[in-house]
């Protein structure tokens, strides 16, 4: 069948605009790259590049192989729980999906890797890198994609089947690509345990603060630049027309989600400053960039069905999740030196039921239902739309927490039971970039760049 004109217009427009989202969402490992390699001491700068490299290396022949053909397949064996499991491409028809679509989905999925990464870092062996981010990237978190992103998933919002009535609304991703990747990390922390020095005898904190503040607010901005592919890209097709209406599309949306985006960061951001100023005594440019980031994460999965106002409801309690998981990790001696556990995995479980709280039914029909008029469906409870969204969001944190628990808690115990998990105490100690990748970052000894505690805590150990 020949294409028209228009049709032909549309579709380039729509895919130039998918392919402009994946490249600013990929633009993010880089911000996850100069986040990490700032928030680790200097000793440990190569290690945590080199692994951000490996993130995007590896998970992209993962879910070339295998990752999309779990999300997305619709072959003859496709179910809900979990897709065509070949090839990715292979059983993939071009009528449903295309590079473009490929390649965005691409770029979220070697971002979960990126989060787990960080908080096993600076004590971890990099035979684990390679063998976590495969498994994470081709399996784990392709199949949470499947059930709340493809059209057959049990979780969906656009399925026939819809649960409760509404399926779970996580329209970018903070529960399929930041609550797995915290809970993912979580594990890996657990097993693997604190770094050598962070607690000391009685089990009080030691601070180890990362050595370049520069580099953490540049990558901060730079992932702040990318979630603009994030979450207003999610509407990978810009050009749709919606029946019963002249003047509205999913262009209508476009502009709110980047700019409920903004305001949820930024909320939480000033929240964090006041809030650690009040904690510690000091205005802390590094825990502002963190609120900031923990409120991106909140709304991800409602940018595009909630009012501004809402955003920054969002970002204030974002801010206040991620101060209080702080201060219990602590309590419970959990270790995660860049926090991605407490911020992606805690404020995006938050994220989740805000969805379900806040959403407006004007905008679920939007962004679900190609604007029709006259369709009624759940929204959020506290906006009068009743319990069956709230419901479905609480089932899609409760399975991901469960799904990402049984198989990567497994993979990581087996690591640590083969000894490829953590590094030996004396290649901590003196850090892994000498250990393992020949030589340091920087050209001054890492240890000048210690405070005095660090250096005599080395001492006492030799």
């Amino acid at each position: 069948m020949a294409v028209s004109w228009e049709d032909s217009v549309t579709n380039s427009i729509n895919t130039i605009y998918l392919l402009f989202s994946a490249y600013l969402v990929f633009i993010m490992q880089l911000g996850f790259a100069m986040l990490c390699a700032g928030s680790v001491r200097a000793k440990n700068t190569m290690n945590i590049m080199l692994t951000n490299v490996v993130d995007a290396v590896v998970g992209s022949i993962s879910y070339y192989l295998f990752g999309f053909a779990f999300a997305y397949g619709i072959g003859s064996d496709s179910n809900p729980f979990i897709g065509t499991h070949f090839f990715a491409l292979k059983d993939i028809p071009n009528d449903s999906y295309d590079y473009s679509f490929f390649l965005y989905q691409w770029a979220f999925a070697i971002a979960v890797a990126g989060i787990t990464s960080g908080s096993i870092a600076e004590r971890t062996q990099f035979t684990s890198y390679l063998i976590f981010s495969f498994f994470l990237t081709g399996f784990v978190y392709p199949v949470v994609a499947h059930w709340v992103w493809s059209s057959t998933g049990w979780l969906s919002a656009s399925s026939t089947g819809l649960l409760f009535g509404s399926g779970a609304i996580d329209f970018a991703g903070s529960g399929v690509v930041h609550l797995v990747g915290g809970i993912a990390g979580l594990w890996g922390a657990l097993i693997e345990g604190p770094r050598v020095g962070r607690f000391d005898a009685f089990g009080k904190p030691i601070p180890m603060r990362g050595h370049n503040a520069t580099l953490v607010v540049l990558g901060t901005f730079l992932l702040w630049f990318g979630w603009f592919g994030f979450n207003p890209g999610s509407f990978d097709k810009i050009l749709v027309s919606y029946p019963n209406t002249t003047d509205q599309g999913n262009w209508t949306g476009v502009g709110r989600t980047a700019v409920t985006t903004t305001l949820a960061g930024s909320m939480a951001g000033i929240v964090t400053l006041f809030a650690r100023r009040l904690l510690v005594g000091h205005w802390d440019a590094l825990d502002v960039c963190n609120g900031v980031l923990g409120g991106f994460v909140a709304i991800t999965s409602g940018c595009s069905v909630v009012e501004p106002w809402a955003a920054l409801v969002c970002g204030f309690f974002a801010a206040l999740v991620l101060i209080g998981l702080n201060v219990v990790a602590l309590k419970l001696k959990f270790d995660d030196p860049l926090e991605a556990t407490q911020l992606h995995g805690g404020c995006g479980a938050w994220g989740l039921i805000f969805t379900g709280l806040f959403a407006k039914h004007e905008f679920v029909i939007q962004a679900y239902d190609s604007g029709q008029s006259g369709v009624v469906r759940p929204y959020g409870l506290f906006m009068g739309g009743g319990w069956g969204l709230l419901g479905s969001q609480v089932v899609e944190v409760l399975v991901i927490v469960g799904w990402v628990s049984v198989t990567m808690g497994p993979l990581f115990y087996c690591l640590h039971k083969l000894r490829l998990l953590r590094t030996s105490v004396d290649d901590e100690i003196a850090g892994l970039d000498i250990s393992s990748h020949g030589g340091y970052a920087y050209m001054a000894h890492p240890e000048e760049n210690q405070p005095r505690f660090y250096t005599d805590y080395v001492r006492i150990q030799e």
